[in-house]
């Protein structure tokens, strides 16, 4: 049974740093791409960053503020965001699909709780 568990978010200040964490289970995680969505209050879910086998992608509204990795012994993907703003506040999601990253949602497999993110003023 495959598992995708989400950790790491919390309330922070604009202008700081969250690391978040995703560990999937039941799986052969190495095999995977596994992406960050998240979702504000009446919006859709969006993708913000993926690690797959072509290598990490990022949303234009995080990059070069957000940093994605992944340790594959560990089954981990974690997400450095850094220099926070109050429009990053949403629940943050992590979900997985085999090899390689898609910007659709509809493409990923397994998902995780989602982990909330708020970024005060």
């Amino acid at each position: 049974q495959v598992q995708v568990v989400e950790s790491g978010g919390g309330l922070v200040q604009a202008g700081g740093s969250l690391r978040l964490s995703c560990t999937a289970s039941g799986l052969d995680f190495g095999a995977y791409a596994v992406g960050w969505f998240r979702q504000a209050p009446g919006k859709e879910r969006e993708g913000i960053s993926c690690a797959g086998w072509s290598g990490f992608t990022y949303a234009d509204s995080v990059q070069g503020r957000f940093t994605i990795s992944r340790d594959n012994a560990k089954n981990t993907l974690y997400l450095q965001m850094n220099s926070l703003k109050p429009e990053d506040t949403a629940i943050y999601y992590c979900a997985v699909r085999y090899r390689y990253c898609s910007g659709s949602r509809r493409d990923y497999s397994y998902w995780g709780q989602g982990t909330q993110v708020t970024v005060s003023s």
